[in-house]
């Protein structure tokens, strides 16, 4: 059965890895990508088209297109790479829209999938060992992607309850390395200095930037509902990521360590990465798991790919780039009736 699929944050990252991997699968009939700037990657078969953040043209969309599928890959869950007001915005405003044009009469919507992530578990010396799916978080949220992303999820959550005819799944990441992806944690680890909290060394997950693709493809193609932790095998203390990356640990204080340690400015240190390099996180996968999905990479595997791209690239060095991939240029050269016929120089 062929497929319509709607992919938001088509400017992103995840966005645009994701439009790349529904490209190569034949039962994606049609592939539509949304964001508020150009791609930065090239499509080969989606269209494309620019939205605001909040995604307020969504329902006109939804109508003109008559997809069946929406990802969302458009959550914010780096509190460093938007101000605190358009996290919310994207976070809970832009799901907000998505789901209203979802469940309006007569929708054409059959699908809906979030990527979300295991900050909406918290991390709190209260915490369990495991969280598991339906485990509540055991401490008030003190940041602003953490609140975000529930409130988010709530609204997610309310509206499968309301809406029983439409499949709503939900992905919660654990921390995510690997070759390409850039992130606090990664930036930390990438230097000769990594920072810690002085008088702790918690336990993490983390899952390899590939894997997430894949277990978004996995419950796209398969129409998968319900709700997931993502994460490879295994747990590793923070002191032994830091040594398989070669990086020398930096005690902080516990104590507000941003404003007492004036070293502290060296590193990236967002509000949620204090609190999980203090207490950590652990969550449990065999939901997941028995809906047939296999991980290619444990939690120490994603760590060793993200160090051994890294080192590759120094060892390397980072050759000149000649060109930018542009998605209005390119487009140009493919539909242009001035360029159709003719052989690009």
């Amino acid at each position: 059965m062929s497929r319509r699929v709607l992919v938001t944050g088509a400017d992103t990252f995840w966005g645009g890895r994701m439009v790349q991997a529904l490209e190569q699968d034949p039962s994606m009939d049609v592939i539509l990508g949304m964001g508020a700037h150009a791609p930065s990657v090239p499509f080969e078969r989606a269209e494309f088209v620019r939205a605001d953040q909040t995604y307020s043209i969504l329902n006109r969309i939804v109508k003109a297109t008559q997809v069946d599928t929406i990802l969302h890959t458009f959550m914010i869950t780096n509190s460093t790479t938007v101000p605190k007001r358009a996290m919310h915005e994207i976070n809970v405003i832009g799901t907000m829209n998505l789901l209203a044009a979802a469940g309006t009469a007569g929708s054409s919507v059959r699908h809906i999938v979030v990527k979300s992530s295991t900050l909406v578990y918290g991390s709190a010396a209260s915490d369990p060992n495991t969280f598991h799916e339906d485990t509540p978080r055991t401490s008030p949220v003190k940041n602003g992607v953490e609140r975000a992303l529930v409130e988010a999820e709530s609204l997610v959550r309310d509206f499968s309850e309301d809406n029983p005819a439409t499949r709503v799944t939900v992905l919660r990441f654990a921390n995510v390395l690997g070759t390409h992806l850039t992130t606090p944690i990664s930036r930390n680890l990438s230097g000769p200095l990594c920072p810690s909290i002085f008088g702790f060394d918690p336990m993490l997950q983390f899952v390899e930037e590939d894997d997430v693709v894949r277990a978004l493809v996995h419950v796209t193609r398969g129409s998968i509902p319900g709700l997931y932790n993502v994460a490879g095998d295994g747990r590793l203390p923070w002191s032994e990521v830091a040594g398989i990356c070669g990086t020398r640990l930096v005690p902080l204080s516990p104590f507000s360590p941003l404003k007492i340690r004036p070293v502290a400015r060296l590193f990236d240190l967002p509000e949620e990465l204090a609190d999980l390099l203090r207490y950590g996180r652990g969550v449990d996968t065999r939901r997941f798991a028995a809906t047939g999905f296999t991980y290619n990479a444990t939690s120490a595997g994603a760590v060793r790919t993200f160090i051994r791209a890294l080192r590759l690239r120094r060892q390397s060095g980072r050759e000149p780039t000649s060109y930018t991939y542009e998605h209005d240029v390119e487009q140009f050269f493919r539909h242009s009736p001035s360029v159709m016929g003719t052989h690009e120089p």
